[in-house]
């Protein structure tokens, strides 16, 4: 009786698979940009803030989410169909809570959120025009200090301008 059963399953799932299959649905591929416009070339990120590295995270972040993302093939900027244009406007730093002494035994780390602000347009080279004009991407990380504050807030600007860069993505191809 098991047996029948999961014969049973397996062919209406198989069956299922080959109709959806043949529907010509793509999931996360090519998104809902433009037909003619298929590949995307990253613009050297400027960075108006005093936050060193923050310019080539930002670069690298963004070559990675459009990569992950599969909307739009990467390209130099002299073979692209659009070219982004990033400006980090700001990095701020705060604290969200003090450290402390749980009793005068336990202590607990300071914590702090590291936001990134990022301006940014979309623009097909030679004809001037802008897929997005003004667009905005802020990005944040949450971090403590526990041995290194260096590598604590490096990683935390790099998860920062990951967010970023996803909001980027998402806004440039969803621009239609």
């Amino acid at each position: 009786m098991k047996m029948h059963c999961k014969i049973f399953y397996s062919a209406v799932m198989g069956i299922f698979l080959l109709l959806t299959a043949g529907c010509g649905y793509r999931i996360g591929v090519r998104g809902m940009m433009h037909p003619q416009i298929k590949t995307i070339a990253i613009a050297p990120v400027q960075n108006n803030t005093l936050e060193p590295l923050a310019a080539d995270q930002l670069r690298m972040q963004l070559a990675g989410a459009f990569q992950t993302d599969g909307a739009l093939k990467l390209k130099r900027i002299s073979n692209a169909d659009c070219v982004v244009y990033a400006f980090i406007s700001s990095v701020t730093n705060q604290t969200i809570d003090d450290a402390s002494f749980d009793g005068g035994v336990t202590y607990r780390p300071e914590k702090f959120r590291l936001t990134v602000t990022v301006q940014f347009k979309v623009v097909i080279p030679g004809s001037g025009t802008m897929l997005v004009k003004n667009g905005k991407a802020i990005g944040h990380a949450d971090y403590e200090i526990l041995a290194d504050p260096a590598t604590a807030r490096a990683s935390a600007l790099k998860y920062a301008c990951y967010q970023a860069a996803k909001r980027i993505v998402s806004q440039t191809t969803e621009a239609w």
